[in-house]
Formats: C-alpha cells, structure tokens, sequence
C-alpha cells in the first residue's frame, strides 16, 4: 500500500475496500484526510477526495499528490487558515478529537475516517470564499463610466474598483501604470440615475466634489455594488472593517484610502511579510485605531511600532509572551488592549506612553503588578482580571495616586498586604471576585464606594463607610460585615448565601438603602427599621429563620418583597394598606394562615402583581382578601388547604390541570415508571426537552435523558431524536460504563452537524442496565452529564447527587481550565460573553474552551433507591435537593411528582423553561415480573403465585366498559404530561400473535449463541408550540386571555377536595397500599374497588387493570394518542366524580361494582352459646365449596389461553 504523496486518492462515492481496512488496522497512525473542493462549501460537490495517509505526513506531501500550491484548514465551519507545509494534516485531526475527549486510539481512526466530522474540522485544496464576504473586501469590473453630473463628457469603458473607502477609476489598458482617479465616499452619496438603466452616480464630500456615473450591465451588479457602497458612504468616520475574512494580507488597492482612520482586522490570519502584510500598514497616513486581535501572531511586529499616529492599539488574544521595546515609540496611544496572552512582565519604555489611560492586562500570567504602572500618570483602571497573582501589596495601590478602578477577578489572592498606615482616596471601584480571600480589611480605602467580593471564603469584611454606595459580597462565609462609619451614600446591599446572624445595624441605619438582598442566611427577625424604611424598594429575605414581621407604623415605599422559606405565621395586619407600592410578593414555604386584608373593589389602591403563596396553611377564608388586587396577574396558590376557589372572584384565570394519575404505560417494566412536565414559564418557547425509554432494547433496560438549550430549541430536539440510538450503538462496542458513555456525548456532538457550530444544549443520560458480568446480579445506574442538567437519587429518603455542575462558578477546577486555554470570561461570568458552562454539546465554535466530555458515573442500584429526578438549571436554582425529595417522595404517581417539583420551582420564583423528570424505582427481590405464555414464574422464595393473569376475557365487561369510556374521555397534551413508552398500536389481529417470553432481573432470559440488539422506540416530550404544547392537540382554556402565546394572567391553585365531594370511607381503604395525603400532593386522590368473573374482592390501584391491559399490542391504540412530534400522551383520567358517573355502565361489573360496606350496627352478630355451632356449619360450607371449585374451573376452562385485549 503506497503513501499519500502518490495520488493514492479516492473518490468520494468510492468506499473502503478490504485492502484499506487491513492497511489501517495494522497501525493506528494511519488514517484518512477529506480534502473538499472550493465550492464544497455552498455546494454539494463531486470534487471531494478520501486521502490515505500517516500521523506523520506532511502537507507539502498531500498537495503534491492533489496537484495544488496549498492546504487550507478550516475549524467549525468558521475562518479558512493555510496550513504550513511542514504541518501534518492527520496529526491535526487526532490532536482535535483527543482534545474532545477521545481516548483510545483505534477510536480516534474510526472517528477521524467519519465524514460527519467535516462540520468541526474540515481540509480544502483551494481557499474558499463566499462572494458577500468578496463583496465586502473588494468589488471590481469593467463597465461604462462618464466623469462629471453634466454631459459634457463621453461615456469610456473603465476599471472600476470599490475598495475600502474610495472608489477607483483607471484604464483597462494602463490599470496599473496609468493615471487613476480617487474619488472618496466617506460622508458623499451614491444615488440612482434614473435616464440610464441599471446605473450608480458616486459623488464625493465638500464643497468641490466629483461625480462618476457608472453603467452596470445586470441588475445583480447594480444591486451589489449599490448595497456596498451606500454602507461606506453612511459613515461618520472612515472605518474599514474585515474582521473575520481569513485574510493573510489586506487587499492592495486598499492603501488607496489614505483617508482610513480606523482598521479592523480582528480573526483573521495576518502575516508580516508580503505586498499586504502587517508591515506594511504603516503606509496609512491617518491611522489612528488598529484591531489586530485573534491573529495567532506570536510577536509584535516592530514596523507597527512606527505608525505614530495611533491612539487605539488591539493585540489581544494573540499568544504574545513579551512585548518589544519599541512600544514606547507610540507617544499617542491612549488605549492599549494585552488581554488573552502570556505576558509576565512589561518593558520600561511603556513607561514613555504618558497619554495612556486605558491598559489591558487580564488574563494573562503575571504574578504581581506591573512596576512601570506607576509611570503611566494617566492610567485610571488597573485591569489585571485572569492572572497568577497570590498576594496583592496595598501600598502600590498608594504609590498609584492615579488608579480609580481595580479589577482583580479570577487570581489567586489569598490576602492583603499593608505597609503603612496611611489611607489611600483614589481607588473609588474594586473587584475581587472568584479568589480565596478568607478576611478583608479594607478601611484604609476612605474613597472606596463599589466593592464585588462574591464567592471568596471570607469570614470577615471591614470597610470604610465614607463614600460606600454599592456592596456585593454574596457565597462567603461571612459572620461579621463591619463598616465604619454608617454609610449614608449606600444603595445597594447584597451579602446573600452567608452566615449573618442578623441585619446590621449600619445597614438599618443607611437612610438612601434601595436594595438589600441578605438571602440564605441565619437571620431569625427582620428589624422594624429595615421594614419600614423609607427608602427601601426591593427587600430580599428568604431562606432564613424570620418568625415574625414588625408592624407597620406608616406606608413604606417598598416594591418588591421575597419572604420565601422562613417560618412565618402571620403578616401584618396593615400590610397592604401600607405597602401600597409593592408588585411583588413571595412567602411561599412558610406557615401562614391567613392573609392580610385589603380594600375590595375600586376602592383598593393595590398594584400588586406577583403573589406567591404556596406551601403554607391558607384556607378558603383567604379568597375574599384576594379580590383587593385588581392587577393581579401570577397567583401561585398550591400546596395548601383550601377546599374550593370560585373562579369569579378574579376575571382572568389560567388554573393548572390536574395531572392524570397514570404515570407511565404498559409496556414499561415494573421496574421503573416515570413522569415528566415541562413548563415555558413566561417566555414564549419551551427550549426543554426530554428522552424516555422504559423499555430499551427490547431488555429490561431503561434510558432517561433531558436537555436544556437555554434559549434555543433546535438542539434539544437534535439531542432527543439521536441520543439513544447512539448510546445503543456504543453500548454494543464497549461494556465499560465510563467509555460508552463518554463516546456517546462525544458521538451526539459530532452528530449535531452545521446546527451545533454556534449553538449549546446542556443535557444528562441516565442509563439503567444489568452488569454486564453478572446478568442475574442487580441493576446499575451510569449517569454522564454537561452543563447545568442534574440528576439526584432518592435513597432511603435522601438526595444523593449524580451529576455535576459545569459552570464557572460552580465548577472552579473548570475555571481554571478556561483561563490556562485564555478564554476572555466577562465581568457575567461567561466565557467569550457567550455562556456560563465549559462543558456542553455543541457551540463548537468555542472549542476548546467549551469541550463536550461528559462526567460519568456509576451506582448500583439498591432496594433503598425509592426515585431518580432529573431537571434542568432553572429547576435546581429554585428548589434545593432535599426539599424536592421530601415533597414528591411519598407519591406514588410519578406525573404528579414531576409536575409538583415544577410548581414549586415556579412558586418560589422561576420564571424560565422549567422541566422535571421523576422515575419511581421499584428494585427488590420482589419485582419478578417475568411471562411464560401467561404463566407466572416462581418467585425469589420459590412460592409460584395464585393470582391469574391479568388479560381479561369477554365476560368479564372489562372490555365493553373501555369503549365507552374511551367515547367519553378525551387525550390531553399539556406541558407536564407524561411522555409514555408504548409502541404504535398494531391492531386487534396482533393480539392473536404469540409475544416473547418477558423475564425480570431476578429470572433472566439465558444467553443464546447469537444476541443482537434491537433499537426501540423513544418517548419524547412535546415542546413544539410556543408554550411547549403541540399545535394539533391545544385546547382553548375557558377562562383564558391570551396574547399571542402569553397568558395575561397565570394561577396555580391546587385545591385539596373538592366541595361536593364526598370522602373516600375508611373502609374502602382496608387492606390497601397506604395512598399519600391530599396535603402533600397537592390534588385529589381516589382508590376504587373492583371486582370481575376473574377475580373479586382485590383492591387494585386507580389503573392497574389498565397498564395490564396496555401490555397487550392489540390495546396500545386504545390508550395513547400519537403526537405530530412522536410523543404519545397517556389517557387522562378524569378527577371529576360527577364526569366520572355519567361515564359509568349500566352493567355492574369491571371498575364500579365496589363491595358493599357493611355499617357497624347492620353487621351480624352471633351469641356467644351459639358460637361453637356457627363455626362447624360455616367450616362445611368452606370444605363442600372447595369440592365443587376444581369442577368448575375444569368446565369453564378454554382449550387454549390467548393474549388478547378481548
């Protein structure tokens, strides 16, 4: 097999033959290149090679062997760079998916061979551009030209040539030698001369300007070059802009706008040498700003030293390790950006740039501040965010009179050092976040009015009180803030997520205080002069201990009010009637039991729009106090004790559906069920979407997956559609948890395509299986997940977290990974601007900062695992692990337990796509739930069980009582149904058709010589429409004011029992699975005996004859309605009584033919004399029935058993 380098090529239509297979196998330095034509990139294209090659193979070899000049390489669809010849091409591309996350080497083979991985990386034989990016660089053509707005002079066939910001008009014959007219469009115009078909005038500034009509033979040409040129003419400033062209040089005719003030060059490829290069940008005259940023240029170019009259300089990003000492040549640069590089120092001849005032060193590795700093008088922000420094000398501060603004973000600060005693009064703005600081003492700063000092370990804080206007010390763990003296300038105050004890003085005296956040704290009261302080607007105190709220002597002037999870009973009497501006209020998770009152009618003057009052102890003596707040427009209401809420009392309504309380379908294992809501909260898209497969490959396996786009929705639905296909094909390659499903996120990303170069989705896979070695053993859960989608495991009532967050701030080792790879991470904590997390799927454009390797991880799976809950980053900002084990744990409907977790994440204040996934685990040794042609298998004790299948017969009325509930009910698809696992409907005829043998974890099926995996279908949830719900299936609510997709007016009211209900007696219950209390889930719940030929007096749940009669093919028809989007949403059941009886057969038999339930005074009771003789006779009746029963069933019994729904 020869090398590349031989024109070794094949087509692209061409496959591997045996002989190339074998030649790479027999090393893993082999491989393959796709090499793409120029036009590959609009087009599809015939002119694609599948290039043969070695690790080790130089690009100087493959173009030989093309028959090109050069190799060009592109990364994410993005900029278009020439390889070197000394490059190797297939190097490269391992180097690249190691970085992803690939290990093994025989993998890396396969996957560079992969031709999906052209939208990642990418090699062309030719530079490929599109024409709007020539358009914008340079237009050129020959066309018919008159100089002048009279007619005075002849129209001539000329070149015309539109380059930066002049129009060229020259000679065809002499273009290069002849004389060439300049006209200049900066602040000119370019209209359309109407006596002439498809023709420009250009017409220069001033008062002595030129004119050139120019004659365009097609209407295409006009349009473009009448677009182009009427962006330049609409400047202010002669401004050029090619950024991001993969320009190696500028174009030549560009040095004919002497009269360019501004160039960026920003993204592209920039050499020194050449005609165009950097060192020749000092040939503009009236230059005074140059972006060169993120031009991989090593070095500083000297030549760009000498253009004096620069005044904005843009080197960032450019892996400078020093900068040369003819810096200090540009007396006039007033703004130099270093960001992004590998300095660790500077020269001394900065120190001659007395005009700068704007110095960007972040993100670099400096270990100290600069000394030449001190030079630079002018300077008024030190900007070192990103370094290596550990300890920061506060006496430089000093000597640096001229510094007002300190940025310091992302070092290593441990603590601070004092040489003297003296107070520094210019340093007026600090940042000090994401370092280890555990004390701060910063009262020698009299000046200092803006502190950010979030998420250090400060125990600690002291500062001057002076000139203090804003504080920002949230995630610490603070115990004392001490500011002298009391700051009378402060307006804003947050110091959540600390261990304050209580508000501090100084604060409740801050006469101008408008924000105080002191969230997630220890405080045990709020002070009455915080509460009615006349400045205050925004209060935020939940999570806390507050039992009580002070009085209300005089109206306050507060807006908003967070009083979530403390342990208050009562509001003031007086709120309302005080607080009259307040828009916002939340006090869910409390103990109230009674709301304030407030005027009703016209007569109120509340604006309260936002009221929050779940989990707390209202009843219907509340209702009247809510009609006194006519812009009322969310009203969360669950989780309390009301009995009845009229709809009349507010105009506008959007009251939840209760959820049905059948969570998963039939042919889920028993195993496991699960139950998903997905809410759009108030944005107008659902960009949350989740994958669900109780039954994968055709195993007693399951997949569960959600996916998170933040704001878009298209990768979600990608994720959804192909993940489980891909963890299916990877689990059949490899048995070891961390690789399969590593290789599996790594897969989906590559599989992502064009759609994952600018976009992300975080998402988490859990995957339960049996292990690989042990068939009969228990099962394990694996788990891998990016970005901020978590999983957490209920065990023995408690949250064991799975997943981890990958997120700047949540994540420092991830932090510190960015800053090595210098990714610029902005004062929001984002990297690039762009996102928060490192890792996630898709938005390959940020690579290899944002990578897509997944944390995996791997439980086994015991009895004490009650439920597995997954959720996206809204849902775990709002609601803590422990609290959303406790609320759902004793749910048996595992829907209901999805959608509770979401309401109450929108009840303490999410207003983003909020989704939730609830799988209920059923592991033990009592979970056989193995089929041998309707026959039950003995258990683990050996006990073979009595009870009969539970596939009805004819007789029974099972059956005929479906249809006619099936007529009389209705399928929903609301946001939080639960995504079901059932297969398409096949029909009656199929239930003739024998099924497979099902067997449990503890009876396994026994291995054949041959097993193939069979992929089966997914469940997917329904975000199609703008509110998460499918076009086809919504429902107008009665009641409802919509605008577009917006509803005007949302509440979340889950009342208790209904008020013509009547309780379920408490003799219904005897004998049956202990039901959670109406209080906890938040909705009614009903238990129905039934009874049939089959089998009478059990007690079954509200659906258990149906999931049996859903395993059934022939009834999967009748039980779900098969969505537009795939998803397939379980009948709902109605929670209306009186619905419920309208829909009930005339025939006694099936779902209503309850046992009767004997009054305690109606019982028949039996003497004690005859006692003994009562017991003989009915012990002879039991013997003479036992007789006659095997006759019975011998006569009544079918030749032959069928699975069937009929």
């Amino acid at each position: 097999m020869k090398r590349n380098g031989s024109r070794n090529c094949l087509n692209r239509r061409s496959r591997f033959g045996s002989r190339e297979r074998d030649w790479l196998k027999e090393d893993v330095g082999r491989g393959c290149v796709y090499i793409y034509g120029a036009d590959s990139a609009t087009s599809t294209s015939s002119d694609l090679h599948l290039v043969l090659c070695k690790v080790d193979t130089l690009a100087s070899e493959i173009c030989d062997g093309e028959g090109r000049e050069n190799l060009y390489l592109q990364l994410h669809g993005d900029l278009v760079r020439r390889l070197e010849p000394t490059e190797k091409p297939l190097q490269i591309v391992y180097e690249y998916l190691a970085g992803l996350g690939f290990e093994d080497l025989v993998r890396i083979q396969e996957e560079a061979a992969n031709s999906d991985l052209s939208c990642m990386i990418r090699f062309y034989n030719e530079k490929p551009c599109q024409v709007e990016q020539l358009d914008r660089i340079l237009l050129s053509g020959v066309y018919n030209v008159r100089k002048g707005k009279t007619q005075l002079h002849k129209w001539a066939e000329r070149l015309v040539i539109l380059c930066g910001t002049c129009l060229i008009v020259s000679s065809v014959k002499d273009c290069h030698t002849g004389k060439m007219h300049i006209l200049p469009l900066v602040g000119g115009k370019v209209e359309e001369v109407k006596r002439r078909q498809h023709s420009l005038a250009f017409s220069s500034a001033g008062a002595q300007a030129q004119t050139y009509h120019v004659c365009f033979e097609t209407l295409s040409e006009y349009q473009r070059w009448h677009r182009q040129a009427s962006t330049v003419v609409s400047q202010r400033l002669s401004t050029v802009d090619l950024s991001c062209y993969s320009l190696e040089e500028v174009p030549e005719h560009l040095f004919y706008s002497q009269d360019i003030t501004y160039l960026n060059l920003r993204h592209n490829f920039m050499r020194l040498d050449g005609s165009g290069g950097l060192d020749s940008l000092c040939r503009f005259s009236q230059l005074k700003g140059l972006n060169l940023s993120h031009n991989m240029l090593g070095e500083l170019p000297i030549l760009l030293c000498e253009i004096s009259t620069l005044t904005e300089l843009n080197i960032s990003c450019n892996g400078l390790h020093h900068l040369p000492s003819q810096i200090g040549n540009l007396f006039n640069l007033q703004t130099l950006c270093l960001d992004g590089n590998f300095l660790t120092s500077l020269p001394e001849e900065l120190g001659n740039l007395q005009q700068l005032c704007s110095l960007g060193l972040s993100f670099n590795n400096f270990s100290e501040v600069p000394v030449v700093c001190e030079k630079l008088t002018t300077l008024d922000k030190l900007a070192m965010a990103g370094n290596q420094l550990e300890t920061l000398n506060l006496g430089v501060l000093n000597r640096m009179s001229h510094i007002r603004y300190v940025d310091l973000r992302l070092n290593h600060l441990r603590r601070l050092s004092v040489d003297s005693l003296e107070g520094n009064k210019s340093v007026t703005h600090m940042d000090l976040r994401d370092n280890q600081l555990t004390d701060l003492d910063l009262s020698f700063l009299g000046c200092l009015e803006q502190l950010h000092c979030e998420r250090n370990q400060l125990r600690e804080l002291t500062l001057s009180g002076f000139s203090l206007r804003a504080l920002y010390a949230n995630t610490n763990c603070l115990m004392t803030v001490n500011v002298y003296p009391v700051p009378s300038l402060l307006t804003c105050l947050e110091i959540s997520r600390n261990q304050l004890l209580c508000i501090p003085d100084w604060a409740c005296e801050a006469k101008k205080l408008e924000v105080l956040d002191m969230s997630y704290n220890l405080l045990t009261e709020l002070p009455s002069r915080t509460l009615s302080s006349l400045s205050l607007r925004k209060l935020m105190v939940g999570h806390n201990h507050v039992q009580s709220l002070p009085p209300l002597l005089e109206h306050i002037p507060l807006e908003v009010l967070d009083l979530q999870h403390n342990l208050i009973t009562e509001l003031p009497e007086m709120f309302f009637l005080k607080a009259r501006n307040l828009r916002y209020l939340n006090v869910s998770a409390n103990s109230l039991e009674s709301l304030p009152s407030v005027c009703p009618g016209e007569e109120s003057l509340s604006v309260l729009q936002l009221l929050y009052l779940t989990n707390n102890n209202l009843t219907d003596l509340c209702i009247p106090d809510l009609v006194g707040h006519p812009d009322l427009r969310v009203l969360h209401l669950a989780n309390n004790q009301l009995q009845t809420f009229p709809a009349s009392h507010i105009s506008t309504l959007k009251i939840d559906a209760k959820p049905s309380l059948t969570a998963d379908s039939a042919l889920s294992s028993t195993l496991w069920n699960h139950g998903l809501a997905e809410m759009a909260g108030q944005r107008n898209k659902l960009c949350v979407s989740a994958l669900a497969l109780g039954s994968f490959a055709d195993s007693v396996e399951a997949v569960y997956g959600m996916f998170d786009g933040d704001k878009n929705e298209e990768l979600p639905r990608l994720l959804q559609c192909t993940m489980a296909d891909v963890l299916l094909e990877e689990v059949q390659q490899s048995n070891i948890d961390s690789v399969f499903m590593s290789n599996t996120f790594l897969v989906s990303h590559r599989k992502l395509g064009m759609a994952g170069q600018k976009l992300g989705s975080s998402a988490v896979l859990c995957y339960i299986r049996h292990d690989a070695t042990d068939l009969a053993g228990s099962f394990t859960l694996t788990l891998a997940n990016v970005g901020t989608c978590q999983a957490i495991l209920c065990r023995s009532g408690k949250p064991l977290p799975l997943s981890k967050v990958f997120s700047l701030e949540q994540y420092p080792e991830e932090a510190r990974r960015v800053k090595v790879q210098k990714a610029i991470i902005t004062e929001d904590n984002k990297v690039n601007g762009v996102t928060c997390c490192t890792r996630m799927l898709g938005c390959t454009y940020l690579h290899p900062w944002i990578l897509p390797k997944p944390h995996v991880y791997s439980i086994p799976l015991t009895v004490e695992d009650e439920m597995l809950l997954l959720g996206n980053k809204a849902l775990w900002e709002h609601l803590s692990y422990t609290e959303a084990v406790t609320a759902v744990r004793h749910l048996h409907d595992p829907l209901a337990a999805a959608k509770k977790v979401c309401t109450l994440a929108q009840s303490y204040g999410c207003q983003d796509n909020v989704g939730a996934m609830v799988v209920c685990l059923n592991i033990g040794e009592d979970s056989c739930t193995c089929e041998v042609h309707g026959l039950t298998l003995p258990g683990p004790g050996g006990v073979i069980s009595t009870a009969k299948p539970a596939t009805p017969s004819s007789s029974s009325g099972i059956a005929s009582e479906f249809s006619s509930e099936l007529s009389a009910s209705e399928v929903s698809s609301e946001v939080g149904s639960t995504a079901s696992d059932e297969h398409s409907g096949a029909g009656l005829d199929a239930g003739l058709v024998p099924r497979p043998e099902r067997r449990c974890s503890l009876h396994p099926v026994p291995p054949s010589s041959i097993f193939q995996r069979q992929p089966s279908c997914a469940t997917f949830s329904s975000n199609q429409s703008d509110n998460g719900l499918d076009s086809d299936d919504e429902q107008p609510v009665e009641g409802v004011m919509t605008n577009g997709s917006k509803v005007e007016v949302e509440v979340d009211i889950h009342c208790c029992q209904g008020k013509s209900l009547e309780p379920v007696p408490p003799g219904a219950e005897e004998g049956s699975p202990a039901a959670g209390s109406e209080d906890d889930s938040g909705g009614l719940f009903f238990r129905i005996w039934r009874q049939n030929s089959m089998n009478s007096n059990i007690l079954l749940a509200g659906t258990k004859e149906r999931c049996e009669l859903q395993k059934s093919p022939s009834t999967c028809c009748l039980y779900g309605k098969k969505l537009s989007n795939g998803s397939i949403v379980p009948l709902e059941e109605s929670l209306n009584l009186i619905e419920v009886a309208t829909e009930v057969p005339k025939k006694k038999t099936g779902y209503f033919a309850a046992p009767t339930q004997l009054e305690p005074e109606d019982r028949f009771v039996v003497p004690p004399d005859l006692e003994e003789e009562v017991k003989e006779q009915i012990k002879q009746h039991h013997e003479s029935g036992a007789e006659q029963e095997p006759s019975e069933k011998a006569a009544m019994a079918p030749p032959d058993e069928f699975d069937t729904a009929l």
